[in-house]
């Protein structure tokens, strides 16, 4: 059987990095049953609703949608159950550290297979407010119509 290279992308939350400031970003290994994997290589998954904690010297993840296998029989795994993410102890001292923090959350960023084994991106984010939303949003604007105009004299397109 030939081995899978590369990453392949299968869910990503976008929303995440507008409602949330990331720290940092840990790429975590994820155990999945079988029926998972299957559903997970057809492409099928939303990270939306999830979250991720420490329990028990343990990181879990939360709410993440695996829709079941379509040609799964009883065997075929509930779509919301809580995961067990794969970090090393560092790294789970780091992230248990920081999330003690008030305000401080771990959220799902994008979930992909990485050399044929799926692989998690889970961040170390702080909530934003409505206000550090829209300054966001104005910064973005701001950059955006800089780089507009530089390209747009860069070109000679230039209307005097």
């Amino acid at each position: 059987m030939v081995k899978e290279l590369g990453k392949k992308l299968i869910a990503q939350n976008k929303k995440a990095r507008h409602d949330f400031s990331i720290d940092d970003v840990y790429e975590c290994g994820i155990v999945l049953m079988g029926t998972e994997v299957k559903s997970l290589r057809a492409g099928r998954a939303s990270l939306i609703d999830g979250f991720a904690m420490v329990e028990n010297g343990e990181l879990w993840l939360h709410g993440v949608h695996i829709p079941e296998y379509t040609e799964g029989t009883w065997t075929n795994h509930t779509p919301r159950r809580k995961r067990k993410l794969l970090v090393h102890k560092l790294e789970l001292r780091k992230i248990a550290a920081r999330t003690k923090d008030s305000g401080i959350t771990l959220v799902p960023l994008q979930l992909y297979f990485k050399d044929g084994k799926a692989k998690i991106e889970v961040a170390v984010a702080k909530g934003k407010k409505a206000h550090d939303k829209r300054s966001t949003l104005m910064e973005q604007q701001a950059t955006r119509e800089v780089n507009r105009e530089l390209s747009r004299r860069q070109s000679g397109k230039d209307s005097f």
